[in-house]
């Protein structure tokens, strides 16, 4: 007989799920110091001893809502994974179109990530990993391109790499805002397509319409 644990029950599976889309309203609408496990298991039918009981703490409830999150994000995808490569850009354009159906979900990210910056909260490592490890596949990405295209590598890919993750995240809360005057989705890939082609085919330096003095 193998060792490790069993896995859950479909009964105790179904209550998690149950407890992680209430979490991500709660904490979406929230925030997570405001939004509490009473809460949550209000809304689910359950005693604040019967979340803890799946969860153990509230911290770990948090983090297993990001975790649900990332997980839904490429539940749809052959591997579960993020594509590599230059398809990595057209993913991104993808999940934004995604993320326009789902507002719970962009919520609670945009509220978690927000928080994050803040002194001890139990996301901020989180955050930190996630950034890192997207620059990463982003910047990966744009050298992939930069060797299909024959373009010499320019220095502006780990700047392009940051800048397509910040516009995305900032339209999200643009679009959570005011989403009849956004498009989520259309801005999104207007904005990924400029940064890719501003890296790859670098025009004139815009000099003092950027620069003060």
């Amino acid at each position: 007989m193998s060792g490790g644990s069993a896995s859950p029950r479909p009964e105790t599976e179904r209550k998690r799920t149950e407890i992680l889309r209430a979490a991500i309203e709660t904490f979406g609408t929230k925030g997570s110091t405001n939004g509490t496990l009473a809460d949550i298991a209000e809304q689910v039918g359950m005693t604040h001893a019967g979340v803890l009981h799946h969860f153990g703490s509230k911290h770990n409830l948090l983090l297993e809502v990001l975790e649900f999150r990332d997980r839904d994000d490429v539940a749809h995808l052959a591997d579960r994974h993020i594509p590599g490569g230059p398809a990595l850009f057209a993913h991104l354009v993808a999940t934004a179109q995604r993320n326009a159906q789902r507002p719970g979900i962009v919520q609670v990210f945009t509220v978690l990530s927000a928080e994050s910056v803040t002194e001890d909260h139990p996301a901020t490592a989180y955050f930190q990993e996630r950034y890192r490890n997207l620059r990463v596949e982003v910047s990966g990405a744009f050298r992939e391109l930069c060797a299909q295209e024959g373009v010499t590598e320019p220095a502006t890919i780990d700047k392009g790499a940051a800048s397509i993750l910040a516009v995305m995240d900032g339209l999200q809360l643009q679009w959570l805002l005011d989403p009849t005057e956004v498009d989520l989705a259309g801005a999104s890939e207007f904005a990924i397509e400029a940064i890719v082609n501003a890296v790859l085919k670098a025009g004139p330096e815009l000099g003092s319409y950027v620069r003060e003095g």
